[in-house]
């Protein structure tokens, strides 16, 4: 069964520093795009940054210059170094991947990791 699963949130002061991995596994011929979410409580999910099989990047405003979304295709995981971090980065982050199997093309989710960052 093809999954996502995040790792590496938790609580960090501001200013501070987090790196979160998302592991693909399963029957996974080839993964395309892959993104970070996050969802902050009571707003809409947003896109935080891109990363194209390629390796090309694009990241939201709020968070260029201070994150960096990264890949290991061989290993089939994406990563999110996330620094100065602030009170507004607080979110579950989520991790989404345009994957392509012997029988479907789509984009699968994972599970999220909580990221809280205190003042």
């Amino acid at each position: 069964q093809l999954q996502l699963v995040e790792s590496g949130g938790g609580l960090v002061q501001a200013g501070g520093s987090l790196r979160l991995v998302c592991s693909a596994s399963g029957s996974i011929f080839r993964i395309n795009a892959m993104r970070w979410y996050r969802q902050a409580p009571g707003k809409q999910r947003e896109l935080v940054a891109t990363i194209t099989s390629g390796g090309t990047t694009n990241y939201a405003d709020s968070v260029k210059a201070r994150f960096t979304i990264s890949r290991d295709s061989a290993k089939n995981t994406l990563y999110l170094q996330m620094n100065s971090l602030k009170p507004e980065d607080t979110a579950v982050y989520y991790c989404n991947a345009d994957v392509i199997t012997s029988l479907t093309i789509r984009d699968y989710w994972g599970q999220g990791t909580q990221v809280t960052v205190s003042s």
